[in-house]
């Protein structure tokens, strides 16, 4: 078999990639399509939209077997016959506070942690039904079926309702240490387990979330290495070995893409999207900003950022929080600012990187991505925080890359998803921390964490 493809739902796009059976990419297409907001931190799409941006992405890739990526815990609801009920409820629409409240008071907190691996949290599926419940009892009585976003992608093409156990684990309604539907959950919340999907391994059917899948797609399939993302938000990811909880649900925890294995992440929401911020307030571009940074030492004589520009989940889950320069001087120049913004956003991975520690994570190293991972200077800026070496891999295509790898596994090209990540994931640069850097950054990330306290101290309510 000559060619592997993987899509990966996302939030703006499908985004489409061939691949041979050595991880060489032959082809790369991406379609897009809108985001509805019709009420105030609303997010939701038309199901039918994903699935004609899929069936062009398809019709302009080779032919080969198919795997599935995509944006995790959105709600799609079908009736009896497969029909969409309304447009789906995305991962990042905040509508449902009162019932992530009511669902933590049923299960309770604690318990639910131990069964979900997981705090009740807006984005998350479970509290979309509830809402739905409360809100549209019309469309509510009418659901036969619930289905993820890429799953709904996978049924359209193959006609089967199914999900795998890593996008399960982010509905809130799995049993993320039995890799199952929790009917204890389940009945707490009076949801109906025929409304859920046949869950299997992402082996099996050939999908995962996007983070699992883009974790295998850069090699991170076992423990040791970690998933560092420094996209418009900043993950670290970490597999792990048996399933194993954070009691205060500072860290998500989940089922892994690879069989009898689990994962645990951090997610900070204002990453490279804080370079952003700051470069469209400067009028800036990221080039010049990245020259300009580089000519102050660590430590930017005593400037701090705290990236907390859209509220803030790991570790502190506090969605009122924002965002501040401190130490400011007459001295500071747009590189500074720019220099700082990169080392706040480090320290804030770094607070992932110890929770994972916690979680008996013994990372050796970081496979680095997402657009912020192109500053060199920002790499060497996290190596030296994070006290890990870094590296790039060839492909940036993420979890269509992890997707196609999938599909090679179910088709049977690979064995399992080791052989797939042996023969698919090439580095293809390492950067060692900075040893004068580190030295800055221990003292710099112990003042760093004095930030939250403070800030969260002085806010307006």
């Amino acid at each position: 078999m000559s060619v592997l493809v993987g899509l990966d739902v996302g939030t703006t796009s499908v985004k489409g990639i061939a691949i041979d059976p050595d991880g060489n990419v032959l082809a790369e297409v991406e379609e897009g399509y809108p985001l509805s907001t019709p009420q105030p931190g609303w997010a939701e799409q038309d199901p039918h939209d994903w699935w004609r941006a899929a069936q062009a992405v398809l019709a302009a890739l080779p032919e080969g077997p198919v795997g599935f990526a995509g944006q995790m815990h959105g709600l799609v609801a079908l009736d009896s016959g497969g029909e969409v009920l309304r447009p789906a409820i995305l991962w990042n629409d905040t509508r449902t506070g009162a019932e992530c409240r009511e669902i933590e008071e049923r299960i309770g907190l604690a318990r639910l942690v131990e069964l979900t691996g997981n705090r009740a949290l807006a984005g998350f599926t479970a509290p979309k039904l509830l809402w739905l419940r409360h809100h549209e009892p019309a469309v509510y009585d009418r659901i036969a079926h619930i289905l993820l976003p890429k799953d709904y992608v996978r049924y359209r093409l193959e006609g089967e309702l199914a999900i795998d156990a890593a996008d399960a684990s982010g509905t809130l309604l799995f049993d993320v240490g039995r890799r199952t539907w929790s009917e204890e959950v389940c009945r707490a919340l009076d949801v109906p387990l025929e409304w859920l999907p046949a869950a299997h391994e992402s082996t099996e059917i050939g999908g995962a979330g996007d983070q699992a899948a883009g974790a295998l797609g850069v090699g991170v399939d076992h423990p040791g290495p970690v998933s560092i993302v420094l996209g418009t938000s900043g993950v670290v990811f970490a597999a792990l070995p048996s399933y194993v909880s954070d009691p205060q649900a500072r860290l998500h925890v989940f089922c892994h893409a690879v069989p009898g294995r689990w994962h645990a992440m951090g997610v900070m929401l204002s990453a490279a999207g804080s370079f952003g911020w700051l470069r469209s307030v400067l009028g800036a571009e990221s080039g010049s900003l990245d020259e300009a940074a580089a000519a102050w030492e660590p430590g930017v004589e005593g400037l701090f950022f705290a990236p907390y520009l859209a509220g803030e989940r790991t570790p502190h889950s506090d969605p009122d929080i924002r965002g501040a320069f401190t130490g400011l001087s007459l001295r500071h120049d747009r590189g500074a600012l720019a220099r700082g913004v990169m080392e706040g956003v480090a320290y804030g991975l770094r607070d992932s990187l110890e929770l994972l520690r916690e979680l008996g994570c013994r990372p050796e190293l970081g496979r680095i991505s997402g657009g912020g991972s192109r500053s060199r200077l920002w790499c060497e800026i996290t190596a030296s925080v994070l006290g890990l070496p870094l590296e790039h891999t060839a492909s940036e295509a993420g979890a269509a890359f992890g997707a196609a790898m999938l599909a090679g596994v179910r088709s049977g090209v690979f064995a399992d998803a080791a052989e797939a990540v042996a023969r698919c994931v090439r580095t293809t640069d390492h950067i060692e921390p900075n040893p004068v850097w580190q030295a800055v950054y221990e003292e710099g990330y112990a003042r760093f964490r004095t930030l939250y306290p403070a800030l969260r101290e002085m806010e307006w309510h």
